[in-house]
């Protein structure tokens, strides 16, 4: 079992009589049914249905003082606050930045329990395993209590790489993309069941229309690494944009329509001068260029 304090990440509190239907009525996944010790993916959204932030939400138990916190990419941990105070109003709730004092401790490849800091399971897809928010300098004693080898941040990266897994800001960009070219919808951050939420007209649209003909894609390559954010092009025509990439693998932002026609015609993906090839991951649920179901 492994374990990394992902430094990229950061914590923000929402509580008080009102914290759950304020969120609910805000976020993209249902926040009713959340208790403690399980998690929500969401994020949200633009009323133009553009994804703000995205982030991982957990119950603490009401016997260490409840409330919510939200695991949150740290660079939109001000936009999220500033955000959620604005739609506040006269709500009572409180949102309130803890990045200072709490961090995230992801552990994957085993499983294992801890009584240190909030944990719950990734709620995108089991293999990334369990996180932990607790205070940075607890990450070394609760790896060990867990029975995980405290490794480099890299390595977890390069586990969510290979497991396709998007990242904001790296594999879409914020304000710029809709939840379905994030794969939020194949990964459990939508919930399309629930009532009415800030986007949710578009995003349901998108859904029932299946208009969504950006997504970001897993790919592999051989040799060198592409670079993040090189033009992805295959007969001199722009079909995407390369994402973060490690040991082989990556993730794209791909038109799959621009995809499958250049790969029905025998041409090559190449990011930048480094040849892609898609490659479709367990979880995707969405149509697929045909010819790269079996690239590898």
């Amino acid at each position: 079992m492994k374990a990394a304090l992902l430094s990229d990440r950061g914590v923000v509190k929402v509580a008080g009589d009102e914290a759950r239907s304020f969120l609910h009525g805000l976020v993209s996944a249902d926040m009713l049914e959340l208790g403690p010790g399980a998690a929500r993916f969401c994020a949200l959204l633009t009323p133009q249905g553009k994804i703000i932030a995205d982030f991982i939400a957990t119950e603490a138990p009401a016997k260490d003082g409840g409330g919510f916190f939200l695991d949150v990419p740290r660079e939109r941990v001000k936009a999220l606050v500033d955000k959620l105070n604005l739609y506040k109003l006269r709500s009572r709730v409180m949102v309130e930045d803890l990045s200072e004092v709490l961090g995230v401790l992801a552990t994957w490849d085993g499983t294992g329990a801890t009584s240190v800091g909030l944990a719950y399971p990734d709620p995108r897809l089991p293999a990334l395993g369990i996180r932990v928010m607790l205070p940075p300098h607890r990450a070394a004693d609760t790896a060990a209590s867990l029975g995980a080898t405290l490794v480099d941040e890299g390595q977890y990266e390069a586990h969510r790489i290979a497991l396709g897994i998007p990242r904001g800001g790296v594999d879409f960009g914020y304000g710029d993309a809709f939840p379905h070219e994030a794969d939020m919808d194949q990964l459990g951050g939508v919930d399309f069941e629930k009532g009415c939420y800030v986007g949710q007209e578009v995003v349901s649209r998108m859904e029932h229309r299946g208009i969504a003909r950006t997504r970001a894609v897993a790919v592999g390559y051989d040799g060198a690494t592409p670079q993040i954010a090189a033009t992805i092009t295959a007969g001199g025509r722009q079909v995407g944009t390369m994402g973060s990439a490690a040991g082989g693998r990556g993730l794209a932002l791909l038109r799959l329509d621009r995809a499958a026609e250049a790969l029905s015609r025998g041409e090559v993906l190449l990011a930048g001068d480094v040849p892609v090839r898609p490659i479709k991951q367990d979880w995707a649920r969405f149509a697929f260029p045909d010819s790269a179901k079996a690239a590898e």
